[in-house]
């Protein structure tokens, strides 16, 4: 049987919980939303949250709320998900795009000052932590435009503990316990997104969280009233994400045990991984920068029935090719490699040992 490479960790609790929420006689927004927004809180820490039925949704009132105006500028990664550019031009605003640091999916301060000299006027900035990885946003910070950041790969990644004898403390944090202060669940953004959707750390089969860490920011998602129950995440939903927080440490522990067993294959060939930057990483995925270029390493893993892919298929680099007049290429050279050398392999917590080490064996023998 091919392995994939994605596959949503769904077992008998989350099962069971979803079965209970819908044998209800309300199945949409009620009880169990609220109980995941309770369950969110106690690990994450923000001072107000709205369950949302999408990502897309989660980020259209977060840059509703900044009231900017028609023709300004939003900045974003050159690998952030391709739904952004939708969303900031149906709102009338202009993209503008941001490159990443060499040999990292992360945006730095001096990649968003270069983004920001051209184009319109810059207004907001939405960091989007790539496959997990962490950009520095505290720097991003110091620029003085409002961020909304995106943790939805980047649940449960620890920054802080690489110098730490208290490994217990960091593995707690990586593995996304409670009271993790260590733990990137978006504590400098005056929004944060933390996206449900199949792909995403955790899922509800389709949704989002968006919260705000501050008082000040929080009031301003208060102040959007009481939404439609179309825009709120159905209970069904909201029940299969509060046991996915509740197992994300058992499921963040084996993601980490495959990891390393990949590693070793990686340090045995000419392609390389990308920049941890200094962080505890959750291992979202597992990704290779290739020496060479995909197609005669798809070629190969298809013919022992393992599934690779481009890592930012579907993003604003991996489209720059199809789009005319992109200027991507030029003005995100770093992003525009990326997305023609990198490739995801399998790596979920339902993946048996067997098949990890397949997949082990095929890492190390890539053309």
């Amino acid at each position: 049987m091919k392995i994939e490479v994605y596959s949503p960790t769904i077992r008998r609790k989350e099962m069971d919980a979803v079965l209970t929420a819908m044998v209800e006689d309300k199945i949409g927004p009620g009880g169990e939303a609220k109980l995941l927004i309770q369950t969110a809180k106690e690990r994450i820490k923000f001072d107000y949250c709205l369950a949302l039925r999408s990502p897309a949704i989660a980020l259209h009132l977060a840059l509703k709320s900044l009231d900017l105006k028609a023709g300004q500028g939003v900045v974003i990664s050159a690998l952030s998900p391709l739904y952004y550019t939708w969303v900031i031009n149906d709102l009338g605003l202009s993209v503008i795009y941001c490159d990443v640091l060499p040999s990292s999916t992360c945006v730095g301060r001096e990649t968003v000052e270069k983004a920001i000299t051209s184009g319109p006027e810059p207004r907001c900035i939405i960091v989007h932590h790539t496959l997990g990885y962490v950009s520095d946003t505290e720097q991003i910070a110091e620029l003085g435009l409002p961020i909304i950041e995106d943790c939805s790969q980047s649940y449960g990644t620890v920054m802080g503990y690489a110098n730490d004898d208290d490994s217990s403390a960091a593995a707690n944090a990586a593995a996304g316990g409670v009271n993790a202060e260590n733990a990137v669940h978006g504590n400098v953004g005056m929004f944060t997104i933390l996206g449900l959707e199949e792909r995403d750390m955790l899922t509800s089969g389709g949704g989002a969280l968006l919260y705000s860490a501050s008082r000040r920011d929080g009031s301003m998602l208060r102040s959007l009233g009481d939404l439609p129950s179309e825009y709120g995440l159905p209970d069904m939903n909201a029940a299969l994400a509060v046991v996915q927080f509740r197992e994300s440490a058992k499921n963040i522990s084996k993601r980490a045990e495959i990891a390393r067993l990949y590693t070793q294959s990686v340090l045995r060939t000419r392609h390389r991984q990308l920049a941890d930057n200094n962080l505890q990483y959750n291992n979202y995925a597992f990704s290779v920068i290739l020496e060479t270029g995909m197609k005669d390493a798809r070629a190969y893993a298809k013919r022992k029935d393992i599934a690779v892919e481009s890592a930012f298929e579907n993003t604003p680099a991996g489209h720059a090719p199809e789009e005319n007049g992109t200027d991507i290429p030029v003005k995100c050279p770093e992003a525009f490699s990326l997305s023609l050398r990198t490739l995801l392999f399998p790596i979920y917590p339902r993946l048996t040992m067997a098949d990890a080490g397949k997949v082990s064996k095929l890492i190390q023998a890539l053309p």
